[in-house]
């Protein structure tokens, strides 16, 4: 099995005076079916230089970034996904970003967001290299398109779906593939080419 670095969302228990780092059980099962052994990326807020040193440690064969708390929330999430995007563009790993996860990409890469309607908790068809029905979770999309990048497929209403680095083994999907009640073996297949090369 290849080892898979995961970002955690941030799940915050005022009442507990908690900030957790969480990720959806559903996923390991996803990225298991795909081979890989997941390993969860602690968000290191008071100290970042542990993150280089925990990743160099672990030597993971890709990275995903996950789902789960809009891009402005969590400034220690942001951080930690920077860092290990810095990561996987100086190791050539490959990288997927499930919903938040690609926005991160896009934002990272200098791409902006806009708010949407009509994407959370329904599903819809995507259109483009990548076809067919796909659940959606978000209230945000990428406004255009970083460099180097490539949109693998839009939504009915012209919303960017997929994407691609066309240069890095990097791609990004705004659905959750963890949320199907039966994992698409698209996805799996897709996502076993981008950890195999």
């Amino acid at each position: 099995m290849k080892v898979v670095a995961v970002s955690q969302r941030v799940d915050v228990w005022p009442e507990r005076n908690e900030c957790r780092d969480a990720l959806d059980q559903q996923l390991i099962l996803f990225i298991a079916s795909c081979g890989g052994l997941a390993v969860p990326v602690p968000n290191f807020v008071e100290k970042p230089d542990l993150l280089r040193q925990w990743l160099d440690t672990l030597q993971p064969k890709a990275i995903i970034l996950s789902g789960g708390n809009d891009i402005g929330q969590c400034n220690e999430r942001y951080m930690t996904e920077c860092k290990l995007l810095e990561y996987a563009e100086r190791c050539q790993l490959p990288v997927l970003g499930i919903c938040r996860g690609m926005q991160m990409m896009g934002v990272w890469a200098g791409a902006q967001l806009k708010a949407v309607t009509g994407h959370v908790r329904s599903r819809h068809h995507i259109v483009g290299d990548i076809r067919g029905e796909v659940n959606s979770f978000h209230n945000f999309s990428l406004i255009d398109m970083p460099d180097d990048y490539a949109v693998l497929a839009k939504s009915e209403d012209g919303e960017i779906e997929a994407i691609c680095h066309q240069l890095l083994p990097w791609e990004g999907w705004m659905w959750h593939p963890e949320r199907e009640s039966e994992f698409s073996k698209e996805d799996i297949q897709r996502f076993v080419k981008l950890i195999d090369g």
